[in-house]
């Protein structure tokens, strides 16, 4: 568990700077940038669409983790538009809430099937 929290602690520290360095540089226009890159079907666009894939999944596990609840469709937004940022201090957060024990981590506090 040390090594994963340090995992999500240095990618929440590394791609926090690396955000506010590009923000500081181009601005916060990202939407017309990545999508751009989807409408000119070349590999940076396939690399967007893969990736906006991947946001989707984790919006989707944020909301049924916490059961679809207003809040976790909250989540779910934040997962979805802040990506990597969002999920290593989600998870994070929820490693130390559940004492490290991964599977509430994962699955929340539903009953585990026998």
């Amino acid at each position: 568990m040390t090594i994963f929290r340090g995992f999500l602690a240095l990618s929440f520290v590394s791609i926090g700077i690396y955000t506010a360095l590009t923000i500081s540089t181009h601005g916060v226009n990202l939407l017309p940038v990545f999508f751009g890159d989807m409408k000119a079907m070349a590999w940076p666009g396939q690399f967007n669409f893969d990736f906006m894939w991947f946001l989707a999944l984790s919006a989707l596990w944020t909301a049924w983790r916490n059961k679809f609840s207003l809040a976790g469709l909250g989540l779910a937004v934040f997962a979805f538009f802040g990506g990597m940022l969002f999920l290593s201090a989600y998870l994070l957060l929820l490693s130390r809430a559940t004492k490290g024990d991964i599977i509430r981590v994962m699955i929340g506090d539903r009953a585990l099937a026998s």
